[in-house]
This record gives structure tokens, C-alpha cells and sequence, in this order.
């Protein structure tokens, strides 16, 4: 058995998204089936809609950032109810089973997380379809709550630009006293900042643009460094521990290394590829510095994160679209024109 959902698809890397009717598995006992109120919009969803990484599936319903309400659960279901507010991020489901699935990091799964678009369901083989759409079907050990008075509109980007921040920032045991470190300023950037400076650390941004100070402030940097300015570079020489690294494209990671103290570390959560120009080791080796990389979050932490976002009142930089006006979002995110992450209404689906 399965359910009719109406939904936006792009049916290969040249289309625009458009109005799709599909469908979805039937409740299974341990389901969760949820109406979608909201679903931000990824750089990513572009990247696999267009499909710059390859092994794109079409058609294909984008979007990993979902925010809904629970409409029924399965028999064997025990943690949510109809009527709860609930989120559902990158991940659909994982093995379970492996070493790192067993320590929460359902992200890092040895035989391959599921995610949740552009995937296959690893029991009945049907293709996984994400956020852009009315309801979702979910396991509910993929599902999230989302705490009590957290506006629903800015909580759906904490399912990937919240938790591909926080992560690293648990991992790197950033608290008071810690001076972190942002390079960009974008959907992931901005989410960095806010986190940092809600777990105590001193926050810094890297930027190439002067403009964008005051915003960088507001959200929770007590220094701004422009980071084609020679002087301003060689003024944070040594001075962090951490560097979050957010860019989506190849860059230069060599200019940042001497601002990393001896065990700091330059952490890569938004660059999928070769580095260019080469990373040169000496600084590293001297300095006993590392580049690392993070992605996502396991659900245990991305539930911490929420938890967290709720007692300080955190939320995303948004703007709100109509579904109608997602192939004009893809575009205005391109050039970079959002402050800091589109969010989908899907209540649009219905006209």
C-alpha cells in the first residue's frame, strides 16, 4: 500500500522544478507520518537537483530541512502523538547496526545512511523524496521534537545549517573561553555564529567583504577580519582554536592556517572536493595543526542542538517563499541575494 503526496520535482538537471504527484511507502509500525508545514531551502538541493556531484535520481523531490506537524504514528511508535511538532533532517534511516551508528553517528554509517532525498529505502527499494512536498513518512528513530515556543518557520534550517554547525563546535568542545573562528557568511556561517556565541566562545568572521560587519555582529562576531587585508591576517596570527570553514567552492585554505594556534584545528563543513591551490604542510607540522572535515550530525546531537536552540532561542535568518517561487529561490541563492536562508510554506502546495 501507498499514499498519493503532491510535491515539486525537477525530472533531470536541466529542468525546473515543477508540480509532481508520487508516491509514498504505507505507515509501517514503527512510522511516523507527518504533514509538512516547512522546508528550508539547501545550497545543497541545487547541487543535487543540477547535479554538480553526480548520481542524481530523477525524478527528484528535494529538500532536508522539514518542519511538520505529526498526523499518525504506528502501533509500535511510543515517543510522539498526533499534534506534535517535529522535525526531519538529512537522514531517513541507517543500519543501525555498525560501530558508528551505535555511537549516535547515524551520519557516518559504514553501510550508508539513507537519506532523505535522492536515495533508495533500504527495505522496499523506493526512491526517497524530500521535504518539497505535503506529508513525509519517516521512522521514528529519524524523527526530532521540536521544542515548545520555537518559531517553526526559522527551526526548519537548524535540520542541516543548525546541525552541520553545531557538530563540529561539540566536537572541537567549543565553551566559554574558546575563540572560534568563521569563514563565509552564508546559510551555515550565520548559523555558526549564533551557536558559538550562545556556548560561550569569543567569535570571530573571515570575510572578503567589508559590508558585511554589522550583520556579522548582530549575530554574534566580536571581531571582523577582512581576510584579503594583509595587516588584519597578520593581526590574528595564533589566536584560534577553531576554524569553521563554510565556503561552498574551492578555495585557499593556506592564508588561515597562522591564525590557528599550536592544536588548532580549520574544520571544512561546506567544501565537497580537491583542494586548490595545495595545502602547504609546514605550518600544520610546526604547529601541530590540523584540517579536518564534518558533516551533518548524528540524530542524538541534532536533537541536543534543538534542545539547545530552544533554551537560548535560536533560529535562522530567514525569508519565507511560496513553492511557486523555488526555481527563482535556486537563482537568488546562486548569486548569493538571501539573508541567510530561504524557507519553503508548503500550505503554497495547496494554491
Amino acid at each position: 500500500m501507498t499514499m498519493k503526496v503532491d510535491g515539486y520535482a525537477t525530472k533531470s538537471a536541466k529542468d525546473r522544478l515543477g508540480p509532481y504527484n508520487f508516491e509514498r511507502r504505507d505507515q509501517r509500525p514503527n512510522d511516523v507520518v507527518i504533514e509538512i508545514l516547512y522546508c528550508g531551502v539547501c545550497h545543497s538541493d541545487i547541487h543535487q537537483a543540477r547535479n554538480d556531484w553526480g548520481g542524481s535520481i530523477y525524478p527528484m523531490v528535494p529538500g532536508h530541512e522539514i518542519i511538520g506537524k505529526v498526523v499518525s504514528v504506528g502501533k509500535d511508535v511510543k515517543s510522539f502523538k498526533p499534534g506534535d511538532s517535529v522535525g526531519v533532517g538529512c537522514m531517513v534511516d541507517s543500519c543501525r547496526k555498525c560501530s558508528a551508528c551505535e555511537q549516535g553517528l547515524e551520519q557516518y554509517c559504514e553501510h550508508g545512511a539513507t537519506f532523505t532525498y535522492n536515495d533508495t529505502d533500504r527495505h522496499d527499494k523506493m526512491p526517497t523524496y524530500g521535504g518539497y512536498s505535503e506529508k513525509i513518512v519517516v521512522s521514528d528513530k529519524f524523527v526530532v521534537k521540536i521544542p515548545d515556543g520555537l518559531d517553526l518557520k526559522g527551526a526548519a534550517p537548524l535540520l542541516c545549517a543548525g546541525i552541520t554547525t553545531w557538530s563540529p563546535l561539540r566536537h572541537w568542545k567549543v565553551g566559554k573561553g574558546s575563540k572560534v573562528a568563521v569563514i563565509g557568511l552564508g546559510g551555515l556561517g550565520h548559523m555558526a555564529l549564533k551557536l558559538g556565541k550562545a556556548m560561550g566562545a569569543e567569535m570571530s568572521l573571515f570575510t572578503r567583504t567589508p559590508g558585511k560587519e554589522k550583520d556579522a555582529r548582530r549575530l554574534g562576531a566580536g571581531e571582523v577580519i577582512i581576510s584579503t587585508d594583509e595587516k588584519q591576517m597578520a593581526a590574528v596570527s595564533r589566536k584560534f582554536d577553531l576554524i569553521i570553514d563554510t565556503v561552498p567552492n574551492a578555495h585557499d585554505l593556506n592564508p588561515y592556517m597562522p591564525s590557528l594556534k599550536i592544536d588548532g584545528t580549520l574544520v571544512l563543513v561546506g567544501y565537497l572536493g580537491p583542494l586548490d591551490p595545495v595545502l602547504h604542510t609546514v605550518p600544520l607540522i610546526l604547529g601541530r595543526k590540523a584540517v579536518a572535515g564534518s558533516v551533518i550530525g548524528g540524530i542524538p546531537e541534532t536533537q541536543e542542538m534543538l534542545d539547545f536552540c530552544g533554551e537560548h532561542n535560536i533560529v535562522s535568518d530567514i525569508e519565507v517563499i511560496q513553492i511557486q517561487d523555488i526555481n527563482e529561490a535556486y537563482e537568488r541563492m546562486i548569486k548569493s541575494d538571501v539573508k541567510y536562508r530561504f524557507v519553503i510554506d508548503l500550505k503554497s502546495l495547496k494554491g
